[in-house]
């Protein structure tokens, strides 16, 4: 394997770090779990039985590192292609407010969707499963906001959340954003964030990746 290996589906997270490896010029191959049999046979790369999971090109040691969660997986991506700028550095100002927001997406955002995918998981009684999905959403919309206002400081910086560089947290944030109920909503809930998304929809270098692993459908991100 002389590139990046990565375990992924369309319409999840793993695009996330499809979007990173185009940008930083990355060679690699995806393998598909689309359904739960195959991420059985993942759970040997992944005990989760999750997708992202990626396998490295091969270290000074001739080892292949695999990682696991994807703002993990992002942040080493950027850490190992610094010519490609997609994260702070070590001493940046914008080093502390990147590490913190990663974490805050994958923790505060993307982990409930584990359980607004299938409430069942926690809640046998279907007829919860309506108001289960509603909070989830409305404490999702509330960590938009927080997002929202602390990364405020940054507007007047550039185009993207923190300043003038496109980030793995721009991507993070993109794909995110996509994820049910779209971004109708989270479009009033983070309108500077909505841009951001919007212009990382855009980047021509990306363009090609959603039609292929996330397409638009007609309306999905009206509010």
């Amino acid at each position: 394997m002389s590139g990046y290996l990565l375990y992924g589906a369309p319409g999840t997270g793993a695009v996330a770090v499809e979007a990173a490896l185009r940008i930083a010029g990355a060679a690699y191959e995806v393998v598909d779990a689309p359904d739960a049999a195959a991420l059985e046979k993942l759970s040997a790369t992944n005990p989760m039985r999750q997708v992202p999971a990626l396998t490295f090109p091969a270290n000074e040691a001739g080892e292949h590192e695999t990682l696991t969660e994807s703002a993990a997986i992002l942040v080493r991506i950027a850490e190992l292609n610094p010519d490609s700028r997609l994260a702070p550095s070590i001493q940046a100002a914008e080093r502390g407010a990147f590490l913190r927001w990663m974490s805050f997406v994958s923790s505060a955002i993307y982990a409930h969707y584990w359980l607004k995918d299938d409430p069942a998981r926690l809640v046998p009684d279907k007829a919860l499963h309506s108001v289960i999905d509603e909070r989830l959403e409305t404490r999702m919309l509330a960590c938009w906001k927080v997002m929202e206002a602390g990364v405020q400081r940054y507007a007047d910086a550039g185009p993207y959340i923190l300043g003038a560089d496109l980030t793995v947290l721009d991507l993070y944030v993109a794909v995110v954003s996509r994820f049910r109920p779209r971004r109708q909503r989270f479009y009033v809930a983070a309108p500077r964030l909505g841009e951001v998304a919007r212009r990382i929809d855009a980047d021509p270098r990306l363009v090609g990746l959603w039609a292929e692993r996330y397409p638009f459908v007609k309306g999905w991100d009206r509010v």
